[in-house]
């Protein structure tokens, strides 16, 4: 209809519409005409018939556990950066650590003809017939390409930062339960601490509980901590969220940051910089993880099934110093 009423060819519009490569020969005052008939007639794609019709839908999804400040909001931030970029839309779906939605939602993304799936701090252990790209993940399902952090050096930065202010005593705050990087992570810390010589007590060390994403489950857990009357002069936490949590526990029992204690969160999340003191922590590239899993799951729809290999890509840590650490006080550790 379009075509009728411009007197121009059905393949002229449709190469204008689609913005197809081919439209750059096409005179500028032609596609302006196009578009203008377009709006007129309020013209509007059938994305359901051209999807039929193509066999795409140029739709990706993704899994996260929840969608706050923290570690998968950057993480969906550079997934979004790369999508639209290259035009494709994105479905996101918030599991809250419940495995039967786990286990569910891959398939309802699926089914709503997702041409891949990004899985961002979610157990993988499934076979569906579309590319499939772990953040932070674990399983080790066929075909599947995880981008991982090398937490072991990840420690060593905290630690060695730590002990270099002259902390002996530090304590520590695990990740849930829950959590794809607890164990790595603290594997990895137990490594480092081993390496250097530090020793990890048993009462110094806390575990995160519950799924909630805010400060809150720092707070309580360096709450248990103080009362265990454990002494110590630096603290080493799971995430940026934590760290925070944590500093205003320590500040209610009159401890100082960093003068009686250091701080050292994980993930350096956009608000660590702006935190009173600013903290100190050991910063996962989450936005370029994000991008890369995009990247990643964008070539593997381009490319054969049969060239999918399960593949693991590590990036690495950087530490960030701000003024949540200083040298270890001569005071009494631990003390107000």
């Amino acid at each position: 209809m379009l075509a009728d009423y411009l007197g121009l060819s059905p393949a002229t519009v449709s190469l204008v519409l689609n913005s197809s490569p081919v439209a750059d020969s096409i005179p500028q005052e032609t596609k302006d005409r196009v578009f203008a008939a377009a709006r007129h007639f309020d013209y509007r794609p059938n994305f359901v018939a051209r999807s039929l019709r193509t066999q795409r839908s140029f739709m990706i999804g993704v899994l996260v556990p929840e969608v706050s400040e923290g570690y998968a909001a950057s993480v969906v931030g550079g997934i979004e950066d790369q999508l639209l970029q290259e035009g494709y839309f994105y479905l996101v779906a918030s599991h809250r650590h419940r495995l039967d939605l786990i286990e569910e939602y891959p398939r309802v993304l699926y089914q709503r003809s997702v041409e891949g799936l990004i899985a961002v701090d979610t157990p993988w252990n499934q076979q569906i017939p579309i590319p499939v790209v772990a953040v932070s993940g674990r399983g080790q399902a066929q075909g599947v390409t995880n981008i991982v952090l090398d937490h072991d050096r990840a420690a060593e930065l905290a630690l060695e930062h730590l002990f270099h202010l002259g902390h002996r005593r530090v304590a520590f705050i695990k990740g849930q339960a829950f959590s794809s990087d607890t164990e790595v992570r603290w594997n990895g810390i137990c490594k480092a601490a081993k390496r250097i010589g530090l020793e990890i007590r048993p009462e110094l060390i806390v575990q995160l509980e519950g799924d909630s994403p805010s400060p809150e489950v720092g707070y309580g857990v360096t709450h248990k901590l103080l009362a265990s009357r454990g002494t110590f002069t630096a603290l080493f936490a799971f995430n940026d969220i934590s760290a925070i949590g944590a500093i205003r526990a320590l500040r209610e029992s009159g401890r100082r940051v960093p003068e009686d204690v250091s701080v050292v969160g994980f993930d350096d999340i956009q608000s660590a910089a702006f935190q009173n003191p600013g903290l100190t922590t050991v910063r996962q590239p989450l936005r370029r993880m994000g991008s890369l899993a995009a990247e990643t799951v964008l070539r593997s729809i381009s490319s054969p099934a049969a060239d999918r290999v399960s593949r693991r890509i590590t990036v690495e840590p950087e530490l960030v110093v701000r003024e949540s650490t200083c040298p270890a006080s001569t005071r009494k550790p631990g003390r107000a």
